[in-house]
């Protein structure tokens, strides 16, 4: 009997791709390729108001056809029911704002240009997440992943519309609640990644959840940038890869083309893993703004989202006044193996050829 393609996963059957790697981006021309590509792409929309996302969501939809796709909320709990920018602002602690704005002088970095853009992001405040995801459910978007926080209390309400709900998770108890809540798939991810994540270890997390998560898929993440990452978590049992980093240097990616270069330029040397830019942990490329709060007199980072403030004023001046030592991005460990622009579907094509390749090494096959 034929043996049956390893990259032919349950996730393939679930989302009717043809590869079980999922794209996870800002990016609208990025998800398109990626989806186009034969993978499956999960659009960021936590920094768009309810009506963008209804606008990028039928965007996205006139460029894929019937394909399936995701987008990402995030549902913290320590952030404030409501309240408006401007009151967030005026609630940063005077410690934290002091220092920050000491950061500024010594460094010479005039105010910011314009409003800066993470002023707009939906989670820093429950009340905006809420109203991002009530625009999800009437659009009856295929899946909803949720990248900070239990999503267990609208799973009903999801596959009532036939929709999924995702959970990224960063430890076993976690991941133990949501898959106890009914999520359709679990994100593993492990301190490799980019992005708010825990502190366990990619090739710890992934087997962990595992072994809880029954019927359900486990999806690996942090790190992946290869298609040796995707052998790998696959042997580890997951059933497809969350990437991320891996899509930012890309060709129709939107990001900044001096920040393209300061990824192409890293290696895994080149991150940082600290709460000095949101409040919460998480993994970004090194810059000043990190090196500034990890000197002795610096103050403890503030909590979110008022540290998120005071470094969004900072990140907007540094693209106004092209300052790149305060330049930085969400970027996982794997950044290291990005050294070059590529265009989505070559990035998918060179994964899926170094995944074959890499179960060719380890099964001593020739092709």
């Amino acid at each position: 009997m034929p043996r049956k393609d390893p990259l032919h996963t349950k996730l393939c059957d679930s989302l009717g791709i043809e590869y079980p790697i999922v794209a996870f981006t800002h990016c609208k021309d990025v998800a398109a390729a990626a989806i186009n590509a034969g993978a499956f792409a999960v659009l960021g929309q936590t920094q768009c108001t309810p009506e963008q996302i209804v606008a990028n969501v039928r965007w996205l939809r006139e460029h894929i056809g019937g394909k399936k796709f995701g987008i990402d909320l995030v549902f913290p709990a320590s952030v404030p029911e409501q309240a408006s920018v401007d009151e967030l602002v005026a609630q940063i602690p005077a410690e934290q704002k002091a220092y920050a704005e000491d950061i500024a002088r010594r460094h010479n970095l005039p105010e910011p240009k314009k409003r800066p853009e993470i002023y707009d992001l939906g989670w820093m405040e429950k009340s905006r997440a809420l109203r991002q995801l009530e625009v999800a459910l009437e659009e009856r978007i295929p899946v909803v992943a949720s990248g900070l926080g239990n999503p267990g209390f609208f799973v009903e309400a999801a596959h009532a519309r036939g929709m999924q709900v995702w959970g990224l998770v960063g430890r076993q108890r976690q991941a133990k609640r949501e898959l106890e809540a009914g999520v359709d798939a679990i994100i593993a991810q492990g301190n490799d990644a980019a992005g708010h994540t825990g502190n366990v270890g990619t090739f710890s997390i992934v087997p962990q959840v595992r072994a809880i998560a029954g019927d359900t898929p486990v999806i690996a993440a942090g790190g992946v940038t290869t298609g040796r990452h995707l052998a790998g978590a696959i042997a580890l049992g997951a059933a497809g890869v969350w990437t991320g980093t891996l899509w930012l240097a890309s060709r129709e990616s939107d990001v900044d083309m001096r920040v393209k270069e300061l990824l192409i330029k890293a290696t895994g040397d080149d991150t940082r893993y600290s709460d000095c830019v949101s409040g919460f942990t998480m993994r970004t490329l090194d810059c000043q703004w990190h090196r500034e709060w990890a000197r002795p007199e610096a103050p403890r980072p503030a909590p979110a989202p008022y540290q998120l403030l005071l470094f969004g004023k900072i990140k907007q001046s540094a693209f106004d006044w092209d300052r790149r030592e305060f330049m930085t991005e969400a970027a996982g460990q794997g950044v290291g193996f990005i050294t070059t622009m590529k265009p989505v579907r070559q990035i998918v094509s060179d994964m899926v050829d170094e995944f074959y390749d890499a179960m060719a090494d380890v099964c001593g096959e020739d092709d």
